[in-house]
């Protein structure tokens, strides 16, 4: 069954003095401020479209690396994941570096890496984002 997850922005102003606000409408979790400056220079408490992409990343590669880790009979105990969304103004995205560090009993550094690989390449998000380049650091814990 296919889902739909929404969230709105309600900018004002221009683009370089002007701010807004997120407000993630599926979850509820709340609204986030966002504004040019903390996109561009410093986030000062407010966040940013690479931001958000970061934590969309971050959460699905942990989800699809964990599936495929579980599905090769290797389940793993815990993954941390972080993702670098890199801007450049004027350029826009440049790429994003994925990094992921687990404990995963029974499993060989080689074929963790492997793994990893693997679910880079397919997450969802990976695969909305193949116009920009992501890469990848994996290591057991």
């Amino acid at each position: 069954m296919a889902t739909t997850r929404s969230a709105h922005t309600v900018w004002e102003g221009n683009l370089t003095e002007g701010s807004g606000t997120v407000t993630f409408d599926s979850s509820g979790i709340g609204e986030q401020a966002v504004s040019w400056p903390s996109r561009a220079e410093q986030a000062n408490g407010k966040t940013s479209p690479e931001e958000l992409i970061a934590a969309a990343h971050s959460s699905c590669f942990s989800m699809a690396f964990s599936n495929g880790l579980n599905s090769a009979g290797t389940p793993p105990t815990r993954l941390v994941t972080s993702a670098d969304v890199t801007f450049q103004p004027g350029t826009g995205i440049t790429g994003i570096h994925l990094t992921v560090e687990g404990t995963v009993p029974g499993i060989e550094e080689a074929a963790f890496v492997a793994a990893a690989e693997d679910a880079k390449k397919n997450c969802p998000v990976s695969q909305a984002l193949t116009g920009t380049t992501i890469t990848l650091t994996a290591k057991l814990a």
